[in-house]
């Protein structure tokens, strides 16, 4: 499970932010906390925020990160000719000539499963438009309540593999590129130390409703099995069912097959119960409501981070979704029967119904709020301290005080003047 995740100096998060998934001690819905090793740490962090605030910036860091882990290893091919085209720059804060040229800064905390051994994992790396100026991988053990042991570390002048097996050193010092993370070369090596932590950012997945590229592209993804599986379309239907009994079925026709099975294409039609017999009709799936086509997109990857522990980005995942809908997303993962491997959810909206503390613990709950310098900072709910120096209650109204402007993290609206007649 994700602990923590810090970052620095990427796009409108100008100084060091953190996101942390570990439980305060506060008393509210005390069966969210999962509890791993000496780890005590929620399944949920919903962040709230005005439009422009920063919101979204939260998982494009994070996403950032993610792809550079799985992708680095290409930034560095001295045979592709366009490699300095395919490096993946990060984009800094550009508002404040200090920060426009400084390097970049990303680093996770994360525990591994019971399974194997729940170890806690400290990585991370610098980065500006050159390549990799810094990275570092360090553990600590189940049983440990220490210091944090040194696996690697690399900068511009040192390379230290203290915990990496003697004979892949000389590997990984020779085939090591400027744009390159260590990790991402390990994992190509089969260092399994190395691989472990690659592996850990492939099972996360990410979702964008505020993009209408990635929507289509959303749009267009289908659940593993379901074009030959007969059980695989039940299960879709189940889903539906909690929200939309008029789909009875799927018909899934390949309308283009290539040589290779991730270029195929499909027709996918939704079948309903006629209402005056007991014929059914098909409709294409396309023809479908907004929000039945975005839970359609949800399920792949809903169904791909129950299954392997991953954690889930959502930005705008109230779009086009009822709130209660949204409410029972949220509870996924909220239940142990149903989220049994820890799966993580952490997305952005404006609902503010949910901020109510009928859900949601304080310490899952998270603001982003945008200073006059347009830098963007992120804080807690549970770490909240009101003009007169107290923290937030547990029997307070959430969402009436946030709407208020108590714990800021709104727009600062005005009259749209501009439209008054002359």
């Amino acid at each position: 499970m994700l602990l923590q995740f810090n970052y620095k100096n990427f796009k409108s998060f100008r100084d060091d932010t953190t996101l942390d998934l570990t439980a305060t001690k506060i008393s509210e819905f005390n069966n969210h906390v999962v509890s791993i090793a000496n780890e005590k740490v929620l399944p949920v962090a919903a962040i709230f925020g005005a439009n422009a605030s920063g919101k979204s910036n939260v998982q494009e860091a994070f996403r950032y990160m993610s792809a550079y882990v799985i992708n680095s290893l290409d930034y560095g091919n001295e045979s592709d000719t366009k490699k300095n085209s395919r490096f993946f720059k990060p984009t800094p804060f550009l508002f404040d000539n200090t920060s426009k040229n400084a390097e970049s800064s990303f680093e996770i905390y994360f525990i591994d499963s019971e399974e194997s051994g729940a170890k806690t994992y400290n990585y991370g790396f610098t980065v500006d438009s050159n390549g990799v100026c810094e990275e570092w991988l360090n553990y600590k053990s189940k049983s440990s309540r220490g210091d944090f042991k040194r696996i690697f570390y690399r900068n511009e002048d040192e390379f230290d593999f203290v915990g990496i097996p003697t004979k892949s050193q000389e590997n990984l010092k020779i085939a090591l590129e400027k744009e390159t993370l260590i990790v991402s070369l390990g994992a190509k090596l089969k260092i399994d130390k190395l691989k472990l932590i690659r592996d850990w950012f492939v099972h996360n997945d990410f979702a964008d409703f505020g993009k209408p590229i990635e929507n289509y592209f959303l749009s267009q993804l289908i659940p593993e099995g379901f074009e030959e599986d007969e059980r695989v379309r039940q299960k879709v239907v189940d889903y539906f069912s909690s929200f939309d009994s008029s789909i009875i079925d799927f018909k899934v026709e390949v309308i283009k097959s290539e040589v290779d099975d991730a270029d195929k294409q499909f027709r996918i039609d939704a079948v309903h119960k006629m209402i005056d017999s007991e014929q059914t009709t098909s409709i294409p799936l396309q023809y479908e409501s907004a929000g039945t086509l975005k839970m359609f997109a949800l399920y792949p990857m809903l169904q791909d981070v129950l299954s392997t522990g991953g954690v889930f980005f959502i930005d705008e995942l109230n779009a086009r979704l009822h709130p209660l809908l949204v409410r029972a997303f949220v509870i996924t993962f909220l239940n142990p029967e149903i989220n049994t491997n820890h799966a993580q959810l952490i997305f952005t909206s404006h609902d503010s119904w949910q901020l109510n503390g009928n859900i949601l613990r304080r310490d899952e709950i998270w603001f982003t709020e945008k200073d006059s310098n347009g830098i963007s900072y992120l804080f807690s709910l549970a770490d909240f301290v009101d003009e007169d120096g107290a923290k937030i209650r547990k029997d307070e109204n959430y969402e009436k005080n946030y709407l208020l402007g108590k714990y800021g993290a709104i727009p600062t609206l005005k009259h749209f003047d501009m439209f008054k007649g002359e």
